[in-house]
């Protein structure tokens, strides 16, 4: 959550000339409303399922870089689908940072609640050995977009 995915992801796709997919953006056309709304009216657990549907269609393509909402590797099948057909990258940010980039805006699901910052904490402890199983990690925290950038290219062209 608020690593740099879609930004990070559409300076990526145009460096590399491939095309970029948001799966949020994907799963938003199909259900005809915001992520928000879909968490509000279905919940979480419909949500995840959607996104399992809507990444194994978006996985059909090639040449490709696919923004993932921060859950959507926690699903085993999710996962396994994307260690088969994709190379995962995680954009590693800290909690405090994730906090300041957020703000205090209510568009984020997960972080509704009197202690966002704990919330934050929380789920990165729950997701953290997930997302360590990336075939590559980027510090995002003191960098620019554009390095990032530079260092997921580095990690791509190495042998």
């Amino acid at each position: 959550m608020a690593a740099g995915k879609t930004v990070v992801g559409r300076r990526l796709a145009r460096s590399l000339n491939w095309s970029f997919v948001d799966l949020d953006d994907v799963i938003e056309a199909a259900e005809g409303c915001a992520v928000r709304e879909i968490f509000a009216s279905h919940g979480e657990p419909y949500f995840r399922e959607r996104e399992k549907a809507a990444l194994a269609r978006v996985l059909e393509g090639s040449t490709q870089v696919i923004a993932l909402g921060g859950g959507a590797v926690v699903d085993g099948d999710s996962r396994r689908l994307l260690k088969q057909h994709s190379l995962l990258v995680w954009l590693r940010v800290s909690p405090r940072t994730v906090l300041g980039r957020v703000g205090e805006t209510d568009d984020r699901p997960l972080l509704r609640g009197p202690d966002r910052l704990k919330r934050i904490e929380e789920l990165s402890a729950q997701r953290e050995a997930i997302y360590a199983e990336a075939g590559v990690t980027v510090d995002t925290d003191e960098l620019t977009v554009d390095q990032v950038v530079r260092r997921i290219e580095e990690q791509l062209c190495r042998p």
